[in-house]
């Protein structure tokens, strides 16, 4: 009887693990966002049914460069995500196009929902993510027109424009809503910010006229 017990907690054990393991699945063939709901949950609510029209699955804009010229850094991302296309809400995925002017870059950030997959349209860029602590090593490859590369959901990368024209990428991400956190803004332009002397010691920086300049990091 015992051994009747130990194999019945053995198989339960691997039917937990395996459904942890496993991807959400959908309920339904789609859960369009009703963004004015109320109701919040992990995602938006669904609109009624009778109300989803062929418009809440579409964009359309891509085709279209993205202004360049207004960032300090150089680049310009288009974002199609929940936000512009209701029918990804509980989908798991999105996308973006991303331009870049000569020597313009997509500076150190990380998708914290999201493993993103690149490709290159035109041009040429130099990619890269960094692996966690504590090796913190340096994953960088020069990419050219039609070469994919992967970022892993949660790691900092960048894209920079090492040539000599404009370059432009597309990019898939694992999330309906990837979420965006560029390392240099979140460091030096939180609200409240953080203070000076916690700054100067992370970073191993001295301080000057009683502060830390840094708005030329900012994008």
């Amino acid at each position: 009887m015992a051994s009747h017990h130990l194999l019945l907690l053995v198989l339960l054990a691997m039917a937990c693990c395996h459904a942890i393991a496993s991807d959400p699945s959908l309920l339904q063939d789609f859960c369009v966002a009703d963004k004015t709901s109320p109701v919040r949950v992990n995602g938006f609510a669904c609109k009624d049914a009778k109300d989803v029209a062929a418009e809440d699955f579409h964009f359309s804009g891509l085709h279209k460069a993205g202004d360049t010229s207004s960032s300090k850094q150089g680049s310009a991302v288009t974002a199609v995500n929940v936000a512009q296309i209701p029918g990804l809400n509980t989908m798991g995925i999105s996308m973006v196009r991303i331009d870049y002017a000569p020597s313009g870059m997509n500076p150190p950030h990380t998708h914290p929902r999201a493993t993103e997959i690149l490709t290159v349209l035109e041009g040429s860029l130099l990619v890269g993510f960094v692996t966690s602590n504590p090796n913190n090593t340096l994953v960088a490859k020069v990419l050219n027109k039609g070469d994919v590369f992967v970022f892993p959901k949660g790691l900092v990368h960048f894209q920079f424009n090492n040539g000599k024209g404009n370059a432009v990428a597309l990019a898939g991400l694992s999330s309906q809503n990837p979420g965006v956190i560029t390392v240099a803004n979140t460091r030096f332009g939180s609200q409240p910010s953080i203070a000076n002397h916690i700054l100067a010691k992370a970073f191993q920086v001295g301080q000057s006229n009683g502060g830390l300049n840094a708005s030329s990091v900012l994008i």
